[in-house]
């Protein structure tokens, strides 16, 4: 293997900022409705929030430690590494608050305006007082600071706003605080005059109109919101636990109040004395400081999108109603449907209420011996967790495997497995030290004769019927004998004592299947160098692993042709002569956040092709528990590669990186059509893809072109037909 520069790689930091920048343009681009924009504006600020929870918390907790060596692959030791993240950051907020303010103009154009109180008429400032009169009012909590009250340790998240107040007479200015109640909702729709119009006012602002009347006797002379985000990378240690649960419960009370390491600040309200004592209790340095051109905390206007935009059909996404293929129709048994045959879903295009129901007909089917499944994020009010509790109470074998380690989920999977244990079902919390992240179900059936048949999903991401409607996702319901075996095996394996076994057709996480993906990129470069047409392509969340991207490499220089799907975080750096100038990557960021993971290998024809919930993360090959299983049925890996070569042809919502590391959008020519990949795998998905781009017309030069000219090919044959 060769051993490759720094300037080879992305930082992993800063790239997955580049990442956060593409989420940004979406809610710059004039082309995506003015709801959806808001949408991203929000999607924006909360992974801001968790990528300083957790990495720059992080990179501070080694700063702290002494840690000063590279221990990066482009070579920046963790202060360097911070240094670089804040000016990164900084810029792309003030590009997220100049974003804002355009939005909300554009809104304010469509008769959806936010307010400040002094913008209000009488009719609607009599509203609000009265609000916060019998509302808002009997939940604030005046918290003064002082010699005998010092600054209270305030919740990491939380807006609060800081209050300088002195006395009638007395020149003397005091400190208090008032926290922004978050069980309040934090915008009030105001009374209107006209129908069609709909005017928004912020908590905080109405809070400050009337804060004066929290502190009688006294005159508020400068009110300033702000808010503090603090470091949420858990250290979790297992060695001296002997209850995972009640460990991470002790260790989850502690990241509410963990150290300072970001703190935010209305621009328009500042007031430097008071910025000076928060960043002197705090401990921050100037580039910790953010201070915002608007409201601050914009991951509210997921409320708006969701709870306002409702009623403005023209200003959000029109809605793509999921498939649900032949056979596992509501209504159907769908065991027998899948014991004739293997279903391939690709959720959001097809419906995850199958897999759903597949759960909770195996609860209520007296055929059924047994239910496993492993579970890292579920939704709030889960069917899948009410079916598995059904089935043990029914008195059937439930084994459940709940990682409780799966990042800001604890506590609800701590919830479930306490339920599920209460209902009679055997919990397990998985391996010390890993995170079990594999999606897998078993189900166990008798037939007559007391033969029993097996019925395995397998998946590539998590059991959640809520972000499956907004996910990505490949999904198998299978009986193939081999996967079953497999499966019964794995689940004995994280249930029992003993080594891995021997597997028939999975690969698994830690450490065996990183080993498996160099073995098959290797086989690609030798192939490739006997008959000239290696090919491998790829599609995931994240490209970390430093082995990994070191042997797409060398399969670059030998000449193999690499395409890359990559949403996030990716480390490679394409385009780079005598390195990786062979690979391409492409990014697609759109109304569905891409979380698929497919591997594809040409292997001179004969094209093996596997789905995972691993992605090529040093973390997805050491530290957790992942599965990787082959797709078998050629019709499943004809439709996989399909939607694949789409989104290597898009040009509306994908971006290229080049070989410095920065992304840019797909140019698109003249003449040649829009291709949005997402709007036509759905077509596509539903039986049809009509409107057939025009650049397909001129001689495919690639991969993708050759894939799709195909599929155009069947579609007019069907059309014809």
């Amino acid at each position: 293997m060769t051993d490759y520069l720094y300037e080879h790689f992305n930082n992993r930091e800063l790239s997955w900022l580049d990442f956060n920048e593409r989420v940004l343009q979406e809610a710059m681009d004039d082309r995506t409705p003015l709801m959806e924009r808001l949408k991203f504006l929000a999607i924006f600020s909360s992974n801001l929030d968790e990528f300083y929870m957790v990495r720059v918390g992080g990179l501070k907790d080694e700063v702290l430690a002494g840690f000063n060596r590279p221990e990066d692959k482009t070579g920046l030791t963790p202060k360097q590494q911070i240094k670089a993240i804040s000016m990164r950051a900084q810029e792309l907020v003030e590009i997220q608050y100049a974003t804002y303010k355009k939005i909300t103009k554009q809104l304010s154009n469509q008769n959806v305006r936010f307010l400040r109180t002094k913008h209000l008429n009488h009719t609607q400032l009599d509203f609000v007082k009265e609000y916060f009169r019998t509302h808002v009012f009997p939940v604030l909590t005046p918290i003064a600071v002082d010699a005998y009250r010092p600054f209270p340790m305030l919740l990491s998240k939380s807006l609060n706003i800081a209050v300088e107040i002195a006395s009638n007479g007395e020149g003397k200015k005091r400190l208090a605080l008032v926290q922004v109640p978050s069980v309040l909702p934090r915008y009030l729709e105001l009374p209107t005059d006209e129908e069609e119009h709909t005017d928004l006012i912020l908590l905080e602002d109405l809070i400050i109109q009337f804060i004066d009347s929290l502190f009688k006797g006294f005159v508020v002379e400068s009110t300033m919101p702000f808010r503090i985000t603090r470091n949420a990378d858990m250290p979790f240690h297992e060695e001296d636990s002997r209850d995972v649960l009640k460990q991470i419960e002790k260790e989850l009370k502690k990241r509410r109040y963990g150290v300072g390491i970001r703190l935010e600040v209305q621009q328009r309200s500042l007031r430097k004395e008071l910025l000076f004592m928060l960043q002197d209790v705090l401990d921050l340095q100037d580039r910790d400081i953010f201070i915002v051109d608007g409201p601050i905390d914009l991951t509210f206007l997921f409320g708006i999108y969701s709870q306002i935009g409702i009623e403005y059909d023209d200003m959000i996404n029109e809605t793509l109603i999921p498939f649900i293929p032949e056979g596992l129709e509501s209504g159907k048994d769908l065991f027998q449907s899948i014991a004739k045959q293997d279903y391939l879903l690709h959720h959001p295009y097809h419906s995850f209420d199958p897999v759903v129901r597949f759960i909770a007909q195996a609860a209520k089917d007296p055929n059924v011996l047994a239910i496993k499944q492993t579970l890292y994020r579920v939704s709030g009010d889960s069917p899948i967790i009410k079916a598995l509790t059904d089935a043990a109470e029914s008195g059937k074998q439930v084994t459940v495997l709940v990682e409780l380690k799966a990042r800001f989920d604890e506590e609800k999977n701590i919830q479930w497995a306490k339920q599920l244990e209460k209902a009679g079902a055997h919990v397990i919390y998985g391996y010390k030290e890993l995170k079990t992240h594999s999606k897998i179900t078993l189900v166990v059936r008798i037939l007559e004769g007391g033969v029993l048949q097996r019925f395995v999903h397998l998946g590539t991401g998590n059991y959640n019927d809520t972000t499956a409607k907004l996910y990505t996702d490949i999904g198998l319901l299978t009986t193939n004998e081999e996967l079953a075996e497999d499966a019964t095996n794995f689940f004995n394996w994280l249930s029992g004592y003993g080594e891995r076994p021997s597997w028939h057709q999975f690969e698994t996480s830690p450490d065996d299947m990183k080993h498996f993906f160099i073995q098959k990129i290797e086989d690609e470069i030798k192939l490739h160098e006997k008959y000239g047409n290696g090919r491998i392509v790829a599609k995931m969340n994240s490209i970390t692993d430093r082995a990994i991207i070191t042997k797409l490499y060398d399969a670059s220089s030998a000449g193999v042709k690499i395409d890359l799907i990559v949403r996030g975080i990716c480390c490679l750096r394409p385009g780079i002569k005598g390195v990786s100038e062979n690979i391409q990557v492409v990014s697609i960021i759109d109304r569905y956040l891409e979380h698929s993971r497919i591997f594809y290998f040409y292997q001179n024809g004969n094209e093996d092709l596997y789905c995972s919930s691993a992605d090529w993360m040093t973390r997805n090959m050491k530290k957790r528990i992942e599965i990787l299983f082959p797709i078998l049925d050629p019709s499943h890996k004809t439709y996989i590669k399909d939607m694949m070569a789409l989104q290597l042809v898009d040009n509306v919502k994908a971006r290229r990186q080049r070989s410095d590391g920065r992304y840019t959008y797909v140019k698109r020519g003249n003449k040649e059509d829009e291709i949005q990949s997402q709007i036509i795998i759905h077509q596509y998905t539903g039986g049809r893809w009509n409107n057939i781009p025009s650049v397909f017309e001129r001689e495919p030069s690639n991969w993708a072109e050759r894939e799709v000219l195909r599929l155009r090919a069947e579609n007019e044959k069907m059309t014809d037909d």
